[in-house]
């Protein structure tokens, strides 16, 4: 039966490697069926010729990964995986290097990648996709990325204050208290790349605003990167204000999914409309996201598929 052995020489990135209690190794041995044990810092590997050859790829890549950001995920052990077993064809994109330290984010499927070189190379981009397929998350990634480049002076996080198919009244509080529920996934995806207290420290400074969509006219924004999040809830008139605030040196990103409008049914989704319109615009491009590219948990794929029926 064929074997293999790889050296990795240090007790610490085999933990690593292996993760809590063991689960990466685990779930590799389970997927690919193959025997691994570790003796003398090293990996031990044998099975079937192919399984194999796919076991010590993946771990020659967690243990890169291991070396060089200190840890290793599940979400790394699962690309890895997919790739290896044909489910999702190898991506290649330059990491994403966030405020976190030793933190970067990869695109994890062919249409991210897509997006995210969109983003880099164009200053406004429009993205319809499912829920799940990384949207805001690469939004908010490639902003903090931006402003740790210092290629923008501030971020703008912005969102129409539709509710979904409830009234949910009054709010109390002041403006930042009544719009923090609309903002709170961005939130929960920029905490993901800063500490608390910068992102506590930004927000105080203003560097990072959070504005319902109704604030914006009016204003010009320039080296900003602006994220219009949930756009498919905008009018057409709302989109054509929004578009026209971009300003000198800023970016725009404009992301929804267009299967969940929550606007009466008389009123055309803004993002529908603008993507129809901008789609040969230059310095315009419009990405559409799919079901492959959903990155939450594999369930969210098969749900996004039987309503789709």
């Amino acid at each position: 039966m064929p074997r293999t052995t790889i050296a990795v020489v240090n007790t610490k990135r085999l933990l690593a490697i292996f993760g809590p209690r063991d689960q990466h190794l685990r779930r590799i041995r389970t997927a690919l069926g193959v025997g691994v044990s570790a003796r003398d810092d090293s990996i031990h590997i044998e099975g079937e010729e192919l399984a194999v050859l796919r076991a010590t790829e993946i771990f020659e890549q967690l243990d890169r990964i291991a070396r060089e950001h200190g840890s290793v995920e599940p979400t790394d052990v699962a690309d890895l995986l997919a790739v290896a077993t044909g489910d999702r064809p190898l991506v290649h994109c330059d990491p994403i290097e966030v405020q976190r330290p030793g933190k970067h984010v990869l695109p994890r499927s062919a249409g991210q990648a897509t997006y995210v070189k969109a983003i880099r190379e164009n200053d406004v981009v429009l993205c319809a996709g499912p829920a799940g397929s990384g949207k805001t998350f690469l939004a908010v990634a490639m902003a903090v990325s931006a402003l740790r480049a210092e290629q923008v002076r501030k971020i703008m996080l912005v969102r129409p204050a539709v509710e979904a198919g409830e009234n949910l009244g009054f709010l109390p509080g002041d403006l930042q208290a009544k719009i923090n529920p609309y903002l709170r996934p961005l939130l929960d995806a920029m905490r993901e790349m800063m500490d608390y207290e910068l992102l506590k420290r930004l927000t105080e400074q203003d560097v990072v605003e959070m504005v319902p969509l109704a604030y914006m006219r009016g204003r010009t924004l320039t080296n900003a990167f602006v994220i219009l999040d949930e756009a498919q809830n905008t009018t057409v008139a709302q989109m054509k204000m929004f578009l026209t605030r971009l300003g000198v040196g800023s970016k725009m990103v404009i992301s929804g999914d267009t299967t969940q409008i929550d606007l009466p049914p008389n009123r055309q989704s803004g993002l529908v409309d603008a993507m129809n319109r901008l789609q040969e615009v230059r310095g315009c491009v419009c990405v559409r996201l799919a079901g492959q590219d959903i990155v939450r948990h594999p369930l969210v794929q098969r749900i996004v598929e039987a309503y789709e029926k």
